[in-house]
């Protein structure tokens, strides 16, 4: 039963994950600040004084990167949907080899 809540539980953080780095360099969720106007981003432009870091976050090339590590994440938890019976054995093998090698050292 554990195995099957640790599994459900990854899949559903990378397709959140996944959907949230996907869509928001290209979207304003919800009414947030643009993309390359926030507050992490001008707060490390002030501290390191490098303001060609905002042109590099705002440029496409960079937004495609993270648009890549969503639809990556999306991969894997769709991967994980089509093989959740063999994910959830190997979670549990995983589970009962640690439960033996703590036995061997107690």
């Amino acid at each position: 039963m554990v195995a099957k809540l640790t599994v459900i539980f990854f899949i559903a953080l990378c397709l959140m994950v996944g959907i949230f780095l996907t869509l928001l360099p290209w979207t304003n969720f919800g009414g947030l600040v643009e993309w390359s106007d926030n507050y992490f981003l001008n707060l490390i432009v002030r501290t390191t004084g490098l303001a060609s870091i905002k042109s590099v976050v705002a440029s496409g090339w960079f937004r495609g990167a993270v648009t890549g590590l969503g639809v990556l994440n999306l991969m894997l938890a769709f991967w994980e949907l089509a093989h959740f019976d063999k994910s959830v054995k190997t979670v549990e093998e995983g589970d009962a080899r640690l439960r033996a090698e703590n036995l061997k050292t107690n």
